[in-house]
């Protein structure tokens, strides 16, 4: 991992190893690039441990489609610390343990506030492989090439560019390599449980296997 500080770095370009998919189906490779400091609604995050999901695979793999787009950085499930914010961030500050999710939130409209679900409606998703407002890139390698988002998060790299809507705060105490897979493996299973199904204390319940679909993550790297 880098040792920038926030002071040195705050506003700036950061250049930070990050593994790197050029083609569908092809082997990662660690690279240099560039992130670019955070615009507007925008946080920078300092990866300190990211998971390994199958739907990372899945995206991996895709040749085509709205969701396919190389060369990207993968990676959708991690927990690290806020290096910087950009204008009108002010949910979370510099120093804080977040992590960044895929399904955004912006917590006004009726849908984020609804208990049975949780797909913004203020904010559809109409960019699968950049920034979530206008589908840019915070990304470059050292060519100067733009390099494609996953799920607004990607996290295979130190550092990583998300919107705010995209940021949960955590609690500090909790452990981050832990604190990885509640952005989607954790969240996904307990809340359809838990919220969606609404399963209560005492009640019997089915679990059946689902292969790929229910497959768990594990830790892929951690600092």
């Amino acid at each position: 991992m880098g040792s920038n500080s926030a002071s040195e770095t705050a506003g700036k370009p950061i250049r930070c190893q990050a593994a790197v998919c050029r083609k569908a189906g092809e082997p990662l490779i660690i690279e240099e690039i560039e992130v670019a400091p955070p615009t507007s609604w925008e946080v920078r995050i300092k990866i300190l441990c990211t998971s390994l999901c199958h739907s990372d695979v899945t995206f991996w793999k895709l040749s085509a489609g709205p969701v396919s787009a190389f060369p990207r950085i993968l990676g959708h499930e991690a927990a690290g610390v806020v290096e910087s914010v950009g204008e009108n961030v002010e949910e979370v500050k510099e120093g804080d343990i977040v992590i960044p999710v895929f399904q955004r939130n912006c917590g006004e409209c009726r849908d984020c506030k609804c208990p049975k679900g949780n797909i913004c409606s203020k904010f559809p998703e109409d960019f699968y492989c950049g920034m979530p407002r206008d589908g840019s890139s915070r990304f470059k390698d050292k060519n100067g090439e733009k390099l494609y988002h996953t799920l607004c998060v990607s996290s295979f790299t130190e550092y990583t560019v998300v919107d705010v809507t995209h940021v949960v705060k955590m609690n500090p105490d909790f452990p981050i390599d832990k604190a990885s897979l509640l952005s989607c493996g954790v969240s996904t299973g307990l809340g359809a449980a838990w919220r969606v199904a609404d399963i209560e204390e005492g009640s019997t319940v089915a679990i059946f296997g689902l292969g790929a679909v229910g497959l768990a993550v594990t830790p892929f790297m951690c600092s």
